[in-house]
């Protein structure tokens, strides 16, 4: 299940009515709405000028492995110790990935040091995980919000990103 072709019916989904297609997209991201309630989402939306000549996967990689480390010391103060991991989907930034978040553990971010990661993050092929293909779903949700001002799927997944005392930590926006 990937958004893009879900959504326009292409490959396997070119069979299907448009109106069907857009439906499993909805009842798949519900799946994840009413999932465990301490489940969290974390996203950043970035404009690519707006961080040039920066390389854009940097900057949105750091805004979410600090959020979520920052997340995973709430928990920490509130007595859940667990750690935390990052799962991707096969990219070419594999590598530059693993390399910011050793960085991040070792020699720090902008804004301090990892402390809660339990191992550098993961990246799997979306076509052998499930809950990578319901990230994906929910990356195209997000995509289809700022993007292109779609906002059928968004509304679906606002209330799972990370929050406290009303502030959205989850959701980093730079446009």
């Amino acid at each position: 299940m990937h958004g893009s072709p879900m959504f326009s019916g292409r490959g396997q989904w070119r069979s299907h009515p448009k109106d069907d297609r857009h439906q499993a997209i909805e009842d798949a991201l519900r799946v994840f709405l009413q999932s465990h309630n301490s489940n969290r989402l974390f996203a950043s939306v970035i404009k690519k000028s707006v961080v040039s000549p920066r390389d854009p996967v940097e900057v949105a990689f750091e805004q979410l492995a600090s959020r979520f480390d920052k997340y995973l010391m709430r928990l920490h103060r509130n007595g859940d110790t667990h750690r935390g991991i990052i799962i991707f989907d096969k990219s070419t930034y594999e590598t530059t990935i693993q390399s910011l978040a050793t960085d991040f553990r070792t020699i720090g971010y902008t804004w301090g040091v990892i402390r809660n990661f339990s191992e550098v993050p993961l990246f799997l092929d979306s076509k052998a995980s499930r809950l990578i293909q319901l990230a994906d779903l929910v990356a195209y949700a997000i995509f289809r919000h700022f993007e292109k001002g779609d906002n059928r799927f968004f509304p679906i997944i606002e209330p799972r990103f990370d929050s406290e005392g009303g502030v959205v930590h989850g959701l980093h926006i730079l446009q």
